[in-house]
């Protein structure tokens, strides 16, 4: 006869669980593991023993607000003699005794979440289930632990901005073990429409990464739910702080649970994706943040970006937009749903272009299937293979109201970048997007995707070439020379006109005024000449029309008098800001205070007013910035230099993000690498 265990009290054992479930950074004051592998807690008895095959216990785990069997948010199980990581199982580990060490695992695809597990009759306990990228069993399943440490543990990294010529690494601190952080992330997910509307089928869909992502995907941007961020591309930042102000996740996640779900204001690609990549790495999926250079908004799906410039060779803005650069994730899983190659990354994107199903988000879509051309593959695989692979077809509008066809080259979705596995590098991944230019394999992917554009295009024309060059020391402050070249390819001699501009703009292709702008009437070139004509860009022009993306767009504009045919060359050039220096004075250990001497040299021939530094970084910082405001203007050339104090809260490894801001150089970004001995 089975006798039921009598439980007095339980240890659950929280800091070895959480440390062997790699989950203690999120802290050891409650359980909180990962599906498919074991944890053991102390069951204390109130009477009698546990004695092997008389003793029995029957557990209960159940998640959301109507747990079931049939949605799989209820398992009932008892004892056996084994645990069985494939389902719910428990067993006891200990010798017979008023002590018993019960062993529990849970199913690799169970729903992740809160769950209460109810042992006998008076047990019942919390803890929370996270996916599981180091079991074999679930879907999550990543087989390299330096990539785990880095997609899944690391809490800071690099997010590429600036442009295809010169990628600028900008710090982020991600921060997803950070205090209450993992409860945010479960709120979102509560919070979501789908859950709203029918909780039991939500908490049931969360045992598949597949749709957590696509849940993510809408709720990290606020266009039709109460998401976390609000968009902003234009027309300042009244009501918020610029997307350029945050240094990492915890701030954005934290404002968002503290404001009732209210959106906060604001942000812009790179933000949305880093705090998606936040709450996958919190929730357990393997994530990281892509960068997309020359990236196209194609809204109407022919693959085709239709551009009209005026007869200055200025750009005429339609809704169909070249970003510079734009930012999404990837995150790895399987795709039982699909094609055994198309496990892996997965193209997913928080920000809002393009509605999905009647809702703004995008992905997941398997990277491999955008390599391919197979674009009926779920989700939005159409959308993303034109973000990396869309034409672009350039017309010009006359003032007579004609247009005519531009002769330009614009190459869409270049150095596709991430950061590399533990190091602070970019890796080129233009590769898992894109075969190689001109090769049979991309021909094969355009004839899928029926990508009809590409395939018709001709070689370029051997007449007239126009290139714009640029010098290497491009500087925010600093007045420097920018060059059209134009070359003759034709037998015989040419008089063009050429029109060569720039103007400011911002990184998703909107754009400012004019920095410097020439019209020659007279171009002459002689069979196999060329002709370099340089702009002069000065700071007192270009300095108060940047934006805080320091870009300027340079287009040149070159009319063949003898064939009538315009041909454009546009390239975006981004200011380097001036570095930023961080050194750490004290000798860097847990729970002891340190100072970071950070120094910035003002680049601009004019003083800084209102300098103010901050410092961020996920264990050093307690969760928070810290700032410090300079009481004085910084003259040209002058240091602008602080002491900012910090107690680190763990070991190892940690990036220490720093912001400097002011009235003429704004959301200046540096870190410096920390390690934190014990």
């Amino acid at each position: 006869m089975a006798q039921a265990l009598d439980i007095d009290h339980w240890n659950l054992e929280c800091e070895f669980n959480n440390t062997d479930h790699r989950t203690d950074l999120n802290g050891v004051d409650r359980l909180i593991v990962r599906r498919g592998q074991p944890f053991t807690i102390s069951l204390y008895l109130r009477s009698g023993n546990y004695q092997p095959g008389v003793s029995s216990l029957e557990c209960i785990a159940e998640t959301g607000p109507q747990p079931s069997e049939q949605y799989g948010t209820k398992a009932t199980f008892g004892l056996s003699a084994n645990i069985d990581t494939s389902r719910w199982s428990a067993t006891v580990t200990s010798p017979p005794g008023d002590m018993v060490a019960l062993c529990i695992c849970s199913a690799p695809d169970a729903p992740i979440g809160r769950y209460t597990l109810t042992l006998g009759s008076s047990g019942r306990i919390e803890l929370i289930l996270l996916f599981n990228p180091w079991c074999p069993g679930d879907a999550v399943y990543m087989n390299n632990e330096e990539n785990l440490a880095e997609y899944v543990l690391s809490q800071d990294g690099l997010i590429f901005r600036g442009s295809y010529k010169h990628p600028i690494p900008t710090p982020w601190n991600f921060g997803q073990f950070e205090s209450g952080i993992l409860d945010i992330c479960l709120r979102i997910l509560d919070m979501n429409p789908k859950c709203l509307k029918n909780p039991g089928k939500d908490y049931s869909g969360r045992r598949n990464p597949i749709y957590i992502s696509r849940v993510l995907s809408a709720m990290v941007n606020c266009n039709d739910d109460k998401g976390v961020l609000l968009g902003k591309w234009s027309d300042g930042y009244e009501g918020g702080v610029s997307p350029m102000f945050w240094r990492g996740s915890v701030e954005i996640l934290r404002n968002w649970d503290t404001q009732a779900c209210q959106p906060v204001r604001y942000g812009q690609c790179w933000v949305f994706a880093a705090v998606a990549c936040s709450v996958s790495r919190a929730l357990g999926i393997p994530c990281r943040v892509v960068t997309n250079y020359l990236s196209a908004h194609d809204t109407n799906s022919n693959l085709v970006i239709e551009r009209y410039i005026n007869e200055n060779g200025d750009l005429v803005q339609s809704r169909e937009m070249l970003w510079n650069y734009h930012c999404w994730v990837e995150n790895w899983m399987t795709r039982p749903d699909l094609k055994p190659e198309f496990n892996g990354w997965q193209a997913s994107d928080p920000t809002p272009q393009e509605k999905s199903e009647g809702v703004y988000c995008c992905g997941p879509v398997p990277v491999r299937a955008i390599k391919e051309g197979e674009l009926m593959s779920k989700y939005d695989a159409a959308f993303v293979f034109a973000e990396v692979n869309a034409d672009v077809n350039t017309y010009m509008k006359k003032k007579d109201g004609s247009t005519s066809k531009v002769i330009s080259t614009t190459a869409v979705g270049q150095k596709i970048s991430t950061k590399s596995v533990g190091r602070d590098t970019r890796e080129d991944i233009t590769h898992l997007y894109k075969y190689p230019e001109g090769s049979d394999e991309e021909r094969e992917t355009f004839k899928k995707a029926n990508h009809q554009n590409k395939l018709l295009q001709q070689q370029q024309n051997e007449g007239l070439h126009l290139t714009i060059k640029v010098t290497s020391d491009m500087r925010k402050g600093c007045d420097f020379d920018v060059y059209a070249v134009v070359t003759n390819n034709t037998q015989s001699d040419k008089k063009c006109r050429l029109l060569f501009g720039s103007c400011a703009m911002s990184y998703n292709g909107f754009l400012g005024g004019n920095c410097g702008f020439k019209d020659l009437l007279n171009v002459e070139l002689s069979p196999g000449g060329e002709r370099k004509v340089p702009l002069r860009l000065n700071y007192s022009k270009y300095g108060d029309l940047l934006t805080e993306d320091n870009l300027i767009r340079l287009a040149a504009l070159l009319l063949d008098y003898s064939t009538r045919e315009p041909i454009l060359a546009v390239r975006n050039i981004v200011l380097e800001n001036p570095a930023i220096k961080v050194r750490i004075l004290g000798e860097p250990k847990e729970n002891r205070k340190l100072a970071a001497e950070i120094t910035l040299q003002n680049p601009l021939p004019e003083p800084l007013e209102g300098c103010c530094f901050s410092i961020e970084g996920a264990n050093l910082t307690g969760g928070r910035a810290i700032s410090e405001r300079l009481s004085s203007s910084v003259g040209p050339g002058e240091d602008a230099k602080v002491k900012i104090y910090f107690t680190p809260t763990h070991s190892g490894l940690r990036k220490l993000v720093v912001d400097f801001d002011s009235n003429k150089l704004c959301h200046v970004k540096g870190y410096r690498n920390v390690i934190i001995g014990k």
